[in-house]
């Protein structure tokens, strides 16, 4: 069956590279019981931690103009417990495990993800040029490819992935991992601005959080404004408004009074797409209701890139005050490519396979791969200047 997907297997950027790659995974993988999937630590190694001073609750001062503040606490982050095989309907993964106690101090986060008005704005007046824009080089894919004289020029163009609304439904499977490829494409053209290719336009979307950015063009465009990508534990935190052991960022029930309360796939996917929300992709930003903390959309949407690089086995050694991540990056499926992680779902997560929207769940991505369900928000801390 793998060899009915597309053998796209020279696009753009690495990552792309590896999804347009998946049926022929074996040429160019590392095997993932490889001993670089494994010898790796997951941090530093760690002595006893002692709590220190209270976290820092109180706001030093009034916010930043469409931040609010989160005051700091204590929280358990991550899931208990993998739920046993075949008694997993929130589709629960080995890497939010096990639960463990986190630390943070206060700080401000943005209310939205950041716009497409507001990236514009960074854009006009530094000139930036986003990863999706730029022409990739042969040179990009050394240590992946094989050989990298063989990648056709046709095949260098600068673009990201979008949903492939022509997915081959005929030979359409899910009996293998990483099925959900077959429903996407590298699109050619494909960036910012044209979200879904040349010919689509965010002029009547301005007010809808920016896509097909990578991490780079986060980190430049919080640099530009002052800010920072908050770590994944922030992230986390926030998420939860203030409620300890809440599945999601409302509460414990999906669609209370089968209310919609974000932007995600209705229907199975990618077979049947109801749109029940009324969005078939992004959605305005403030279009479904903030946390107790005031944050729109930490819940579908679009996916949020954090600083933090993903290891699937940082939680069983997590520091416990302000953690920053681990190290290193380690992916053990893709173990050459580097990842960081991704939080909050979007508007392609789903009840059949992603349940990103749920408060503790976590992805891991390329940092090198643009996608139209991808974007980001800033946060500041107490030791930044405003």
């Amino acid at each position: 069956m793998k060899k009915s997907l597309p053998l796209i297997i020279f696009v753009g950027c690495i990552g792309l590279f590896i999804l347009a790659a998946v049926g022929p995974a074996s040429l160019f993988r590392r095997d993932a019981n490889d001993d670089s999937a494994t010898d790796a630590p997951a941090a530093a190694e760690l002595e006893p931690e002692d709590d220190g001073p209270p976290p820092i609750t109180e706001a030093p001062g009034p916010a930043p103009e469409g931040m609010v503040w989160i005051p700091g606490g204590s929280f358990m982050m991550g899931t208990e417990e993998l739920p046993p095989t075949g008694e997993n309907p929130d589709k629960i993964k080995a890497d939010e495990v096990p639960a463990h106690e986190v630390i943070v101090d206060g700080f401000w986060m943005d209310q939205t993800e950041v716009t497409n008005a507001e990236f514009a704005k960074f854009v006009d007046e530094t000139g930036y040029v986003t990863f999706a824009e730029i022409k990739p080089k042969r040179e990009d894919f050394i240590g992946v490819v094989p050989d990298i004289s063989a990648i056709p020029e046709e095949n260098l163009v600068a673009g990201a992935l979008i949903f492939n609304e022509d997915f081959d439904r005929e030979n359409f499977t899910t009996e293998y991992t990483n099925w959900e490829y077959q429903a996407w494409k590298y699109q050619p053209g494909a960036d910012w601005r044209h979200p879904t290719g040349p010919d689509s336009s965010i002029e009547d979307k301005m007010d809808h959080p920016v896509v097909n950015v990578v991490y780079q063009d986060c980190v430049a465009y919080a640099n530009w404004a002052g800010k920072r990508l908050p770590t994944e534990a922030e992230w986390e935190y926030a998420s939860r408004g203030g409620h300890e052991g809440w599945k999601y960022s409302w509460g414990n029930e999906f669609q209370p009074d089968g209310k919609h309360m974000c932007n995600y796939w209705q229907g199975t996917f990618p077979t049947d797409r109801q749109n029940l929300d009324g969005f078939l992709d992004t959605s305005p930003v403030k279009s479904f209701p903030a946390n107790d903390y005031g944050l729109y959309d930490m819940a579908g949407n679009v996916w949020e890139w954090v600083n933090d690089y993903y290891h699937h086995r940082y939680y069983a050694n997590s520091p416990k005050r302000n953690p920053q991540g681990p190290e290193k990056w380690l992916d053990p499926g893709e173990p050459l490519i580097e990842k960081r992680v991704t939080r909050g779902g979007s508007f392609l997560c789903n009840t059949n396979n992603c349940t990103g929207y749920r408060n503790a769940a976590r992805m891991r991505s390329d940092v090198s791969s643009a996608s139209y369900h991808t974007g980001f928000r800033c946060v500041i801390d107490t030791k930044m200047d405003r």
